[in-house]
């Protein structure tokens, strides 16, 4: 199981640095033989402790928003609540089917995150205030949702989604999406610990392996420039749709 531990590796620095390394996990576990729905919910406990690693890592460039993160943590929260209730009630084909949809948009915001904020600040003074416009909020509470069902690409769609409604540099943004992330993340894989089908072995496995990569994530991705880590995202987004479109 050395490539459990390995692809937990790469996920935990995926995610710190963009968000998607799901997209490693979750084949590799299924490539063991993993049931679908087994690996999944085993894989969004085994990142959380790799997302905390990354929250840590990027904790000075979260100085100063621990109201914002507490605002739209409560977003992602109940989003993450709601995302795993629908995976554990619905078929995959009811919510997969809008996946490649939410990753365009994701890449879309994230590619013309600074023409819009721009045009934004210009027509309506005070919109991006420290919170954002109150669109915000339910947006990152639908991202939650999604995040809390399977979560590829959650961080692609989180960082368009900051990026345009609140003015802060990219990296700044990029520490509250692994706040973000995490609360999800959290959320969803207590509610798969209480009612639903674990693999602990695998948790384990990708546990260790995302903690050491989320420290690895923060140092990389902290000494990125801001137009590097826009295209990095947009890369990973890519990687992403493809696998939803080929699989």
């Amino acid at each position: 199981m050395a490539a459990v531990l390995l692809a937990g590796l790469a996920a935990g620095t995926i995610n710190t640095v963009v968000g998607s390394g799901t997209l490693i996990t979750f084949p590799t576990l299924l490539a063991f033989g993993v049931p679908p729905v087994t690996a999944n919910v085993s894989n969004t406990i085994g990142l959380v402790p790799g997302v905390a690693s990354g929250v840590w890592g990027y904790r000075r460039e979260l100085e100063g928003q621990r109201g914002r993160a507490i605002r739209l943590g409560s977003a992602s929260m109940i989003g993450g609540a709601i995302g795993a209730a629908l995976l554990l009630s619905l078929p995959e084909s009811a919510f997969s089917a809008i996946v490649p949809a939410l990753i365009v948009v994701g890449l879309v915001l994230v590619v013309l995150q600074p023409r819009i904020s721009t045009w934004v600040d210009a027509r309506h003074e005070g919109a991006r205030a420290e919170n954002g416009p109150w669109w915000v909020w339910p947006v990152v509470l639908l991202s939650g949702v999604y995040g809390g069902y399977f979560g590829a690409a959650q961080g692609v769609i989180i960082m368009g989604v900051l990026g345009i409604g609140i003015a802060e540099t990219l990296q700044r943004l990029n520490g509250l999406k692994n706040v973000l992330a995490g609360l999800v993340n959290g959320v969803a894989g207590l509610i798969f610990a209480l009612v639903a089908d674990v693999d602990w072995t695998v948790v384990l496995l990708l546990a260790v392996g995302s903690v050491v990569g989320g420290q690895v994530g923060a140092t990389v991705g902290r000494r990125l420039p801001a137009g590097v880590l826009r295209v990095v995202i947009v890369v990973v987004g890519l990687v992403a749709l493809a696998v939803f479109l080929l699989r």
